[in-house]
């Protein structure tokens, strides 16, 4: 990785592991300083290619420079995620943001039933992204409406599946790997998940494994980067 001023003014993309209780803005942030200060430059773009939330951890690709306009291009690329889900109980953002709220009876759910209910989420689902979530509505987001108590309409929206493995099974939690399409909110599908067992279930954890053909295992951690800058 070449972080010399010219390499970085044409553009670059740093592969980045984010960690956890940190925002995606919160990186691009981080990593602008550090360009800036080691060129003394007033100015310079530097953005990510798709969301993660502050509790997901995992792969964010940062563009530098005029590889910021593929921005777009990379945010439709296939994304993998690897994470848990706790069933029995769900929370109002669909994960630990927020309190559980409502508990549900989980001791009727079976093997049989775990792999039936996998097959109605792979594919093109319909699914409603949560309310706790960065989508713009009536000119805020629908976190900041969430937040304020206001309830709004979300319409729902088809995404695609490719693949939905479940790599461990031990009640009241469940491992999954899913390969999605851009826009899948894997915390809807916990949601969804969880009502199609006739309980409820929120996501307890996630990480980005990959996006396209770019890897997670390829990423720098925050403070390797900040080394490598700085040297």
């Amino acid at each position: 990785m070449n972080f010399e001023k010219d390499s970085i003014l044409e553009g670059q993309m740093i592969l980045v592991n984010k960690p956890l209780n940190w925002t995606s803005f919160q990186v691009v942030n981080k990593v602008r300083w550090l360009l800036r200060k080691k060129h003394n430059l007033k100015k310079i773009k530097v953005g990510h290619a798709g969301t993660l939330d502050p509790l997901a951890s995992g792969l964010l690709l940062i563009c530098t420079g005029k590889m910021t306009k593929k921005i777009e291009d990379l945010m439709g690329k296939e994304k993998t995620y690897i994470g848990t889900f706790f069933v029995g109980a769900t929370t109002p953002s669909y994960d630990l943001e927020t309190k559980v709220d409502n508990h549900f009876a989980y001791d009727h759910i079976t093997p049989d039933l775990i792999e039936e209910v996998k097959k109605q989420f792979v594919g093109t689902i319909s699914q409603q992204p949560p309310l706790f979530s960065a989508i713009k509505k009536e000119g805020k987001r629908l976190y900041e409406h969430a937040r304020a108590g206001e309830q709004v309409e979300i319409p729902k929206r088809n995404v695609v599946i490719h693949e939905f493995e479940l790599t461990r099974v031990a009640l009241p939690e469940i491992d999954f790997k899913i390969c999605c399409s851009k826009g899948t909110y894997i915390r809807s599908i916990a949601n969804d998940f969880g009502k199609a067992l006739d309980s409820g279930a929120y996501l307890k954890s996630l990480c980005r494994t990959a996006i396209g053909p770019h890897s997670l295992e390829e990423a720098f951690s925050i403070e390797t980067l900040e080394a490598l800058i700085k040297s």
